[in-house]
């Protein structure tokens, strides 16, 4: 499992884990996060969510010996009600798991030819291919402006529909490439990068569920629990910011948030963009 779990010692003594606790891990993905909760305390339980069916069964083997202590549930964050239920602490680790990204069948990433698929959870039918290849013009630069903040949105659109069908991620890459001028090829960032977030964002339905778990996850919280979100671009972490500071029963902990030190980018480069915001419930 290549899988490395992203600022784990400053979510974990953030959470100020209790023995005897039980916690929620919305976004299981490799277990990691939820393998340090349990070690953290003695006689802790977690709750652990995943919409990848891949990564629950993946979890339910490398975490065998855990699984006493761990309740799995396949399904988005936003969908997911705890009966009579009231957490010690919430997490929430909002990026693509390294796994994903590295499958190059799940078309999450350019690096890889794949069909254009993108999605979290496999049982869903819109796929990426769907979008790009049947959506109008005008949608396609907006959620490209929107979700990947792309100035170039109507250009790279425009070349999209003028080549349209794709069916994989490199087809569509070099598309994006040619429809851009030369000095922004070359950048340091590739031209099809915040494409590919755009539309990763709008296949999984990422920020509308974010927002739907911000508004319903302090509710589950007993007084006194924390939570912690990390996140990985600023459409995310706008939305975190806000969404603990606005709650009428958290007090934010993290006046600006945590990021990664050198030591743990330089073992982990994705690890880069990453900002951990916590909060506690007051009332």
């Amino acid at each position: 499992m290549n899988h490395i779990p992203v600022l784990s010692n400053e979510l974990i003594s953030g959470l100020a884990i209790r023995p005897g606790g039980i916690y929620l891990d919305a976004t299981l993905g490799y277990g990691g996060h939820t393998q340090l909760i349990l070690a953290a305390a003695p006689d802790v339980k977690v709750i652990a969510i995943d919409q990848d069916e891949q990564a629950i069964t993946n979890c339910q083997t490398s975490l065998v010996h855990e699984n006493s202590n761990i309740e799995f549930w396949h399904g988005n964050f936003a969908n997911y009600q705890p009966e009579n239920i009231q957490f010690d602490g919430i997490i929430a680790d909002l990026g693509v798991n390294s796994v994903q990204l590295d499958t190059p069948e799940r078309g999450f990433s350019f690096r890889y030819e794949a069909k254009l698929d993108m999605r979290m959870n496999q049982q869903q039918t819109i796929t990426a291919a769907e979008i790009i290849n049947h959506w109008e013009e005008t949608k396609l630069a907006n959620i490209f402006y929107t979700y990947g903040e792309e100035r170039l949105s109507r250009r790279i659109a425009r070349k999209i529909v003028e080549s349209r069908p794709f069916e994989t991620t490199t087809q569509l890459a070099e598309a994006i490439a040619h429809s851009v001028p030369r000095k922004y090829r070359y950048a340091r960032i590739h031209p099809a990068t915040r494409v590919f977030q755009a539309l990763r964002i709008e296949v999984n339905q990422e920020l509308s569920s974010l927002e739907i778990f911000l508004k319903k996850a302090p509710n589950w919280l007993k007084i006194g629990g924390r939570i912690g979100m990390i996140s990985f671009h600023s459409l995310e972490d706008r939305l975190v910011k806000h969404g603990l500071r606005d709650s009428s029963i958290l007090q934010v902990l993290t006046k600006k948030p945590i990021q990664p030190q050198d030591h743990e980018i330089s073992m982990n480069p994705r690890a880069r963009s990453a900002k951990l915001r916590l909060a506690e419930r007051y009332c």
